[in-house]
This record gives structure tokens, C-alpha cells and sequence, in this order.
């Protein structure tokens, strides 16, 4: 999902930033952005690791300029059912990616958010964050996380111009999912997704995109599932 905001909006004319701590991957998103005539840097840096995300921001800054548009779309999920042996190592290591790096790259951000009033702030969450997996509670409870952290990002941020949305992707074909035989989603599809299918990563991205829009500048708050009606469904 993330390459795919990437490219969407470089595609809009944006000069993004794009971060991660896949340097290969990384290299593909910039070159794809260059390829499709837009201006795409690439900056390498593990969201786990609290002490290098503002070094992080501050190196986007110096490619591309203030940030007008944050998006916080990182995230891991590793399956942990609350018995397990690995499970602290799970909360731990989901927290510091899908929660607390969120927070940072926010702090670290704000500044050019906030110097022009009309700063921009879009994360992902998951429709995890609306319900519950058996035996996924680190990632639940970070996505539960997100969807709070945005209401109170919204109210804080308002009176300084900074609007702040959450996107909730339900089930989508990425990296993630991939693992996941396709018989086992086209089946989790009929029975739970009212469009019958799993989306595409281009459909988050066209959502995230609108709340960046000038036309969405009186937005700020919104908890908006992208899952083909699963929530409705199933909430």
C-alpha cells in the first residue's frame, strides 16, 4: 500500500519522500516515481528505532522541502495468541512500528506541518482497529491505538490548521496478505466482504489521496474503512 500512495501521488505532481527499511524495495518505489516522470527520494530507516526517525524526517526535509502531507503507513503483523512464547517480543516490536513511530514521525513533522495552518496528517490503521482476530492482539490493539491517537491528534492539531485522518483497510491483496492461500481468501471474501473480493492496494491509495485534497481541508477526525463493506457487515 505504501508504494502504491507513493507513486499515486507523485503521479499528482507531489515530491515524496518515501520511507522504509527495505533498501531494495525502497530503490524500486523512487525508480518507479522517476520512471512515471514524477520526483520520488528514497530515505532508508527502521521506524523501530525511536532515536532515527526524526534524522529521518529531517533528511526528507532536506530532499523535498517542508512536509505538507504526512502518511503514516508502515506496519508489521505478527501473529501472537496471548499464550505464546514470542508474544512480548511481538507487543513489543508491533507497538514501536504501527503505534508509537506514528506518534514520532508526528512530533518530528510538525513544525512544517503547522507553519502554513493547513498541514495534513493521514494514517493507516486496519479495520482491526474497529473489531478483533483471534490471536493477533499486538496488532489489534496497536490498530486500536492508531484510530485513537488520530481523534486526539484532530482535536489537538485543529486550532493549529493540521487536519488528521485514519484510513482502515480491510482485506487487500499486499506483501502481508500474500501468504494467504487464494482459496482461502476468495472464501473469506463471500463470506464476510459484501463485494465479494479482497481490494487493491491503488484503492487505499485513492482514499488517502482525497483527504489530502484542498476539498477535504474541512475533514479532520474521520475513522474511514476501505474493505469493500466488511465493517458494515460484520460490526
Amino acid at each position: 500500500m505504501g508504494s502504491a500512495i507513493a507513486r499515486l501521488f507523485a503521479e499528482e505532481g507531489a515530491r515524496v519522500a518515501a520511507l522504509d527499511r527495505d533498501r531494495e524495495g525502497l530503490a524500486a518505489v523512487v525508480e518507479g516515481i522517476g520512471a512515471g516522470g514524477g520526483r520520488g527520494t528514497a530515505v532508508v530507516a527502521d521506524l523501530a528505532d525511536r532515536s532515527g526517525i526524526a534524522v529521518a524526517v529531517a533528511e526528507a526535509e532536506a530532499a523535498v522541502g517542508p512536509i505538507d502531507v504526512l502518511v503514516n503507513d508502515a506496519g508489521v503483523s505478527l501473529p501472537a495468541p496471548i499464550g505464546a512464547g514470542g508474544y512480548e517480543v511481538a507487543w513489543a516490536t508491533t507497538m514501536a512500528v504501527n503505534l508509537e513511530a506514528q506518534a514520532r514521525l508526528v512530533r518530528a513533522s510538525l513544525a512544517s506541518l503547522a507553519r502554513a495552518g493547513e498541514g495534513q496528517i493521514v494514517n493507516v490503521a486496519s479495520t482491526e482497529g474497529l473489531g478483533a482476530t483471534a490471536g493477533l492482539s499486538p496488532y489489534t490493539v496497536s490498530k486500536h491505538g492508531v484510530v485513537g491517537l488520530t481523534r486526539a491528534l484532530a482535536v489537538e492539531l485543529g486550532p493549529r490548521g493540521v487536519t488528521v485522518n485514519c484510513v482502515c483497510p480491510g482485506p487487500i491483496h499486499t506483501k502481508m496478505t500474500e501468504v494467504i492461500p487464494d482459496e482461502h481468501k476468495a472464501r473469506f471474501a463471500r463470506r464476510r466482504v459484501p463485494l465479494r473480493r479482497y481490494g487493491e492496494p491503488e484503492e487505499v491509495a485513492h482514499v488517502v489521496l482525497s483527504l489530502a485534497q484542498p476539498g477535504a481541508s474541512f475533514v479532520t477526525g474521520a475513522i474511514i474503512p476501505v474493505d469493500g463493506g466488511l465493517v458494515a457487515m460484520n460490526g
